[in-house]
């Protein structure tokens, strides 16, 4: 899981916020090196560990969240503290009770760590007014990070649209016309594009997910809305693509293969750019291992479901096979 760390300005002190596994843990350390240097600094956060009150909210917090938590060690910590002769430092709070909320970190932005609701409290220890600017610049980052990411979100998730489009006017001029399917079960073609692309990318079909993921699927959502932003990055590239493969007359087979391993190439290689990586628009969700499909194996796939796959484009196609009949009429 990639890391990293950023700095908010907190009443003209640089503090760091390290983020692993998505979650934020701040510096305690740039919190009071500022004032009182970085020696200082160890034996504040020496002093603040030792306290009755801290060592229960800490007790507290990693019972919540820590299914790890040694709390027969945790008991012996809050028994032990108060007393004038009871010391506790960051590791060995770490190494006795397998906490999770705090931790000391060497190296470059070294310093001692605590996840954001601990150093939220540390900050009420040395200073109120400290901890409301520390709140404040801290809800300002989370709120650029949110305002970025699902800019950069709906920018690529209106690509695919816009993209979708390209790849379903291909289909109706293309494959359409050559569909040995009957007239009225031509729509179908739609869906069996739809989920060639879906497997070149996502490894299973439309009616898949659906299976997998039934709420989601009545709420109207499908595996778009839970893409990651390089993968919407990757679907608007194989949908132009796919458009002009259909143009070119390529076999069904040749594409699912030449777009197949495309998206291979460019996930790996998306992966690899300092960009938002695996973002979700919203929560996870389930993901199913797919079996490998065949292009042929997509259209028995499309066919069982039809009518849930694919209800826009199939009554699009009515409308254009209607107004084509119109003007034949009419003629």
């Amino acid at each position: 899981m990639m890391s990293k760390v950023q700095k908010i300005i907190v009443n003209n002190i640089p503090v760091s916020v390290y983020t692993k596994e998505n979650e934020d843990y701040i510096c305690l350390t740039d919190m009071v090196s500022a004032k009182e240097g970085d020696a200082r600094a160890a034996d504040v956060i020496k002093n603040w560990l030792r306290g009755v009150s801290t060592i229960e909210y800490m007790g507290t917090w990693e019972t919540l969240y820590n299914p790890d938590f040694k709390v027969v060690e945790y008991d012996h910590f809050r028994r032990s503290a108060g007393v004038p002769s009871f010391t506790l430092s960051v590791n060995g709070w770490v190494e006795s009770t397998n906490a999770i909320g705090i931790f000391s970190k060497a190296g470059k932005n070294g310093g001692t760590y605590a996840h954001r609701d601990i150093a939220m409290e540390f900050g009420s220890a040395i200073s109120p007014i400290f901890k409301i600017y520390l709140y404040k610049e801290y809800q300002r980052l989370k709120e650029v990070e949110s305002n970025q990411y699902n800019l950069e979100w709906d920018v690529r998730r209106l690509m695919t649209k816009v993209n979708y489009v390209l790849h379903t006017d291909a289909v109706q001029k293309h494959i359409i016309p050559n569909s040995i399917l009957p007239l009225e079960k031509q729509g179908i073609e739609y869906a069996n594009e739809a989920d060639l692309l879906n497997l070149a990318l996502y490894g299973y079909t439309a009616k898949q997910w659906k299976e997998a993921n039934p709420e989601h699927s009545m709420e109207g959502k499908n595996m778009r809305d839970f893409s990651s932003i390089n993968d919407l990055l990757v679907m608007s590239n194989l949908e132009s693509l796919s458009s002009q493969l259909i143009q070119l007359g390529t076999p069904k087979k040749q594409r699912f293969d030449f777009l197949r391993k495309i998206a291979l190439e460019q996930q790996e290689q998306f992966a690899k750019v300092d960009m938002v990586k695996s973002i979700k628009k919203a929560n996870s969700m389930t993901y199913i291992n797919a079996e490998n499909y065949t292009p042929d194996e997509i259209e028995s796939e499309s066919k069982k479901d039809i009518l849930e796959a694919s209800k826009k484009n199939l009554l699009e196609f009515n409308k254009i096979k209607n107004r084509n009949n119109s003007k034949e009429d009419n003629n």
